[in-house]
């Protein structure tokens, strides 16, 4: 009985499309059903007979159900299954957030808070009674130290980086809009500046990763004409060199020959329909002193412009090289953003992304010491990338020491990404991270360059409520002792209880006090050294 309820199963749908088209086939009044059951039995025939698919040649038919349910998974799960709070990378009231910024409607939430206020997952600002409700309605920060020409005056949230060819060209389009509309800036991912990152004129800070995209030679090393040309256009405020990234730090790439359109050629520099290769490390420099000397001539080569550098925090001591490798130079970055381990728009692989990095939290306090330690931060600025999508998740990462943040997923939304995890695909079904030209089509750039500059607009405004609630002149007097989190269910502490926060000039006075002076002794100006620790 057991053996002949399984073979049903195998191969019953089978006989029944067959007894189906036969019925179909001897009814005259019903031929036209074998429009519907001659393929199907078509694709039972080849199911029974192909040999890649296990599950299909075992049960011919039905096994496409498990294919459709994969498909479908993403939506089913996000619509029907997954509570407000629990969805990754961002749950339900995250991305209801954003959507509602964006569009103008209503963002309060109603009955109080739906965390558990007495769980991990709950930290806090603390408010004053005085709130300060003169405070101004818009800061900025001036970006560029006194070797920078031409200082930028940045938003305090911007645009994080994403290229063209990890998403659309109506999506780019529509962030730049955002950006022109909005007075912030639009970092335009290491993918080279296309024509749609021009298209509104809003303001850019162009990436430099290791391919040199728009900058380099046919053999794929750095083109110092070609990048003074285009660092040189007014767009151009400032310029990022790419160490590494959020989603998959150390991890070059390739972008397959198929993928190379001629847009994208053009964008990159490269030539069409040939494999495009982006190194896991630059060759431009090898050392913390070498690093800086060629930041210093993109500072000229661009008529100077603000030089800086992105990266997730990887080994300590490499980031003290570079303090030592200032002050031993004199040369100065204009400013470092810090991309948390937790960021990411495009494909990475799996191990990167969930093994590899440090969180932005801890790598936003690691460099923040660094800069304070040596005296330096009050030269060069500080940025933040990583999941920030609230004007709470601005006050904690100015509070850590940020002068800035940067977003990208966020920025997603507001144009419509409703996470459906398909940006590798090229099946993303809001036309946001797809070059399929029938998909962008439903990305209307006019109205989503509004959502994202109204989004923005509206995350600065929460911000200021917050400061405003807590008493302060601005954000940048947010402090780690602002802010508190839970350590289990009966205790909680302050953020400077947590972690160390060093004093200024600390790490010159008196480094073996810090938590960092086995990384400080390691790291020397001249090589970012062997990533080896002492035995235990």
């Amino acid at each position: 009985m057991r053996e002949s309820s399984e073979l049903f199963m195998r191969f019953g749908p089978t006989l029944v499309v067959v007894l189906l088209a036969a019925i179909c086939a001897l009814v005259e009044n019903l031929r036209w059903g074998l429009v519907v059951t001659l393929p199907l039995l078509a694709l039972a025939i080849y199911d029974f007979f192909q040999r890649r698919h296990t599950l299909w040649r075992n049960y011919p038919l039905l096994a496409h159900i498990r294919w459709i349910m994969e498909d479908l998974r993403p939506y089913a799960r996000a619509y029907f299954v997954e509570g407000d709070l629990e969805g990754r990378p961002f749950n339900h009231d995250e991305r209801a957030l954003v959507y509602a910024r964006a569009k103008g409607e209503l963002d309060s939430h109603p009955f109080g808070t739906e965390l558990d206020v007495y769980s991990d997952e709950y930290e806090w600002l603390g408010h004053s009674i005085v709130p300060k409700e003169d405070a101004p309605k818009e800061w900025r920060v001036t970006v560029g130290t006194d070797q920078c020409a031409k200082p930028y005056s940045s938003s305090l949230l911007n645009i994080s980086a994403m290229s063209f060819g990890s998403l659309s060209a109506n999506a780019i389009m529509a962030l730049n809009k955002g950006a022109a509309l909005g007075g912030f800036y639009h970092d335009t991912g290491e993918g080279g500046l296309s024509r749609y990152h021009r298209s509104h004129v809003g303001d850019l800070v162009w990436e430099i990763g290791s391919g040199y995209f728009g900058c380099r030679t046919k053999d794929g090393a750095f083109d110092p004409g070609m990048f003074a040309e285009t660092a040189s256009e007014e767009q151009v405020r400032m310029v990022e060199i790419k160490l590494s990234q959020g989603a998959k730090p150390g991890h070059g790439g390739v972008l397959p020959a198929a993928k190379v359109t001629a847009e994208i050629a053009e964008a990159r520099g490269v030539s069409e329909g040939e494999a495009c290769v982006s190194p896991a490390a630059h060759s431009s420099f090898s050392t913390p002193v070498e690093l800086l000397e060629w930041a210093a001539s993109l500072r000229e080569l661009s008529g100077g412009k603000p030089v800086g550098i992105k990266l997730c925090v990887g080994q300590p001591h490499e980031v003290f090289a570079l303090m030592k490798a200032m002050l031993e130079t004199g040369i100065r970055l204009d400013y470092i953003v810090v991309d948390g381990a937790e960021g990411g728009t495009g494909a990475a692989p799996v191990e990167f992304s969930n093994r590899l990095g440090m969180p932005l939290r801890e790598g936003l306090i690691l460099v923040r010491n660094a800069l304070v330690g040596t005296g330096l931060k009050k030269e060069i600025k500080l940025g933040a990338a990583g999941k920030v999508h609230s004007g709470a998740g601005l006050a904690m990462n100015l509070g850590l020491g940020a002068d800035w943040c940067n977003s990208a997923r966020a920025f997603m939304f507001a144009l419509g990404c409703v996470q459906s995890m398909k940006c590798h695909t090229d099946a993303c079904p809001t036309g946001v991270a797809t070059q399929d030209a029938t998909r962008q089509r439903g990305l209307v750039v006019e109205d989503k360059g509004e959502r994202v500059a109204r989004f923005q607009r509206q995350t600065l405004a929460s911000l200021r409520e917050m400061v405003v609630a807590m008493g302060l002149e601005n954000p940048w007097q947010i402090a780690p002792c602002h802010i508190s989190e839970r350590l289990n269910s009966a205790k909680s502490d302050r953020i400077d209880n947590i972690y160390g926060f060093l004093k200024e000039n600390q790490l010159l006075d008196d480094p073996g006090s810090t938590q960092y002076a086995e990384d400080w002794e390691k790291a020397q100006a001249h090589t970012f050294g062997e990533a080896t620790c002492r035995p235990r």
